[in-house]
């Protein structure tokens, strides 16, 4: 090959990662805007796989495992034919997805390994038309490992260049995914915190009336209106919103 041949050729070759890596890069940018505005985790995991299937050409179907303490499932598939095959390596024990999430590495293989890979995964799969498994670890918080799963009809469906951007993908995917649950939960306990506030100072609020017009103590206020809420069964708070309600309107 002559030196003009090489140089075009190395050419093509930068031309395509650079384009790969601009729908990469796409894709991510993309699913920080999803995040941005969405909290529905199952809407964000269709996403991804959606995003996936994009940016690797040879995809013909994607979808998501997530592993919890009950066991492995899938949370999002592009279609009903990647759950299928989800489900046999989730019966069987064994298969790229697991794989991937069990040791956090990227599995790549094509249907004529998979019975000395996975024999059991192997033997179930004879119904679906897959011929290559690209699987790269996916964790969704700390707590829970997963896997994004890549199906082709084609053994050579996917090369090492897939599996490097999928990997680079699922990498920056799972600190978008962390940063986005830590904000949902820090919002949620500021709610509750705030809630609990707001709880607070209405009972304060009737135990002070209480304590007003029985001249009794804070305790022993605070002793009546569990007793009234009890024997009303309503939580003390809504009681004592509504004690403090009736006597600014001039109930009694």
């Amino acid at each position: 090959m002559g030196g003009g041949q090489r140089v075009a050729t190395g050419d093509r070759v930068a031309g395509t990662l650079v384009r790969r890596l601009d729908v990469v890069t796409g894709a991510l940018a993309g699913l920080t805007e999803v995040l941005d505005r969405e909290e529905d985790l199952a809407v964000i995991l269709d996403r991804i796989c959606d995003q996936a299937a994009h940016a690797v050409p040879g995809a013909d179907m994607v979808s998501v495992t997530l592993v919890s303490e009950t066991g492995p499932v899938t949370g999002a598939a592009t279609r009903r034919e990647a759950l299928e095959i989800d489900l046999v390596q989730y019966r069987t024990g064994e298969g790229p997805c697991l794989h991937a999430a069990r040791t956090g590495q990227v599995v790549h293989a094509v249907v004529a390994e998979l019975p000395d890979r996975w024999p059991d995964f192997a033997a179930g799969t004879g119904d679906f038309d897959v011929a290559g498994f690209l699987s790269a670890p996916l964790y969704v918080d700390e707590d829970t490992p997963g896997s994004l799963n890549l199906y082709s009809r084609r053994p050579d469906g996917f090369r090492a260049l897939d599996a490097a951007l999928l990997e680079l993908y699922c990498t920056a995917a799972e600190g978008a995914l962390r940063n986005a649950r830590r904000y949902l939960r820090a919002r949620e306990q500021v709610d509750q915190l705030r809630h609990a506030l707001t709880s607070r100072a209405v009972i304060d609020q009737a135990k002070g009336v209480v304590m007003a017009v029985h001249r009794v103590s804070a305790d022993e206020a605070f002793a009546m209106l569990v007793d009234r809420s009890q024997r009303e069964n309503v939580k003390l708070r809504d009681f004592a919103e509504r004690f403090v309600n009736d006597i600014l309107d001039g109930g009694t």
